[in-house]
């Protein structure tokens, strides 16, 4: 597979999001500026600016018109995707981590960050069919965790939101009441920090991956561990296949703890696991820090990685990936 190297951002990649139709993938990074790029080509749209810190995430509307953005800032952004244009600014106590549209985008769920006095927290903001009426009042405020919390998402048809983080518990609320559901138990569990969070197509399951060298898939609705797939480093990045049942993680070092040889000896390469089996089955190598982002394309037959080394490297699967045998 040869990629397609895509250079507009100055600063590490933290975030990688493919709008439902595939044809347009949204990138975050350090720098400040989220940008837009058509998925095929990898060709640069436009940016969206008007933040003033890093951009840790982003989620489109299922119609592809509207972006929504967390920033270090502590703001959370809406935007027009195609003007490009600033729609509305949600201002937090904090900085904004994470951000997710609900299904039907009348909601989004947004994590803000313990800073000084104030608590980690999740929150949920309704989001107006008309920009002109949106207001910034949370539905729901929901508190719990220690430490930061890295992802929070939608659950099947809304019902719940679930969230991990620093502390290494994955938590699921309900989404109506606030109310702790379920949570995930210390035996089977992540022993670091979990970094990531990637739901499956149709919601019935969700991979987590952590600073314990792992990453584990869980059933969406009793929280049961299906599965866990080991590495030799730390996971920072994790997606999963529409298409095959194929796990990919991406990780490496903290970028203070990084050697010149680390590219070399393939630590920073996206590690692609068979779903069912856990076996390791390929590595893409290519970049020159560890990856912090991941996505695949909602069609499976390509896939793309951010990194510390601000690239964005997009892969386009050839024909013999479809028939890789265990």
């Amino acid at each position: 597979m040869r990629p397609i190297l895509m250079k507009g951002h100055e600063r590490p990649l933290t975030f990688l999001k493919y709008n439902r139709d595939g044809d347009l993938l949204f990138s975050c990074a350090k720098d400040h500026t989220p940008t837009v790029w058509f998925a095929d080509n990898g060709e640069r749209l436009g940016t969206y600016r008007g933040h003033n810190g890093a951009v840790w995430c982003c989620d489109v509307s299922r119609d592809s018109s509207r972006l929504i953005t967390g920033s270090a800032d502590q703001t959370v952004k809406l935007w027009s995707v195609q003007t490009g244009a600033q729609q509305f600014t949600f201002k937090f106590d904090s900085p904004a981590r994470s951000v997710d549209f609900s299904v039907g985008d009348e909601l989004a769920v947004i994590t803000t960050d313990p800073f000084m006095e104030v608590t980690s927290a999740i929150q949920v903001k309704r989001i107006a069919r008309d920009p002109a009426d949106q207001n910034a009042e949370s539905v729901l405020v929901l508190k719990g965790h220690q430490g930061r919390i890295n992802r929070a998402v939608w659950g099947p048809l809304n019902k719940n939101i679930i969230s991990a983080g620093e502390d290494a518990v994955i938590r699921i609320w309900d989404a109506e009441t606030g109310k702790l559901v379920n949570q995930s138990d210390k035996e089977n569990g992540h022993k670091k920090p979990i970094t990531s969070l990637a739901m499956a197509e149709e919601a019935s399951h969700f991979v987590t991956g952590s600073l314990d060298k792992s990453a584990k898939l869980w059933d969406t609705r009793s929280l049961k561990l299906i599965k866990t797939y080991g590495t030799e480093r730390p996971v920072n990045a994790v997606a999963m296949s529409p298409l095959i049942d194929h796990v990919v993680l991406g990780g490496g070092q903290d970028a203070s703890a990084v050697t010149t040889t680390d590219h070399r000896a393939g630590k920073f390469d996206a590690k692609f696991y068979d779903k069912i089996l856990t076996e390791e089955i390929f590595g893409v190598k290519g970049h020159f820090g560890p990856i912090n982002a991941l996505a695949f394309n909602p069609d499976g037959r390509s896939f793309c990685s951010g990194g510390e080394d601000g690239y964005v490297r997009l892969h386009h699967f050839e024909q013999d990936y479809f028939s890789i045998k265990v």
